[in-house]
């Protein structure tokens, strides 16, 4: 059985596959502590912490 790892960084792709939520959008959300931070992976480079994203879906869900 393969283990899923949910503290895994993510990129834009995905972080918008899993929250169907556009970019400029989730970062407006970022600014006002509406959405989990993205971190710097370098460069121009950023990403989500994916276990962080779920829960934010998931607590999106429950309250909808």
């Amino acid at each position: 059985m393969r283990e899923i790892n949910e503290d895994r960084v993510i990129r834009e792709k995905e972080c918008r596959e899993l929250t169907g939520v556009c970019r400029t959008t989730r970062y407006e959300m970022e600014k006002q502590g509406r959405f989990p931070s993205r971190i710097s992976l370098g460069g121009r480079s950023v990403g989500w912490v994916k276990s962080e994203v779920v829960a934010w879906v998931k607590n999106r869900e429950r309250v909808n």
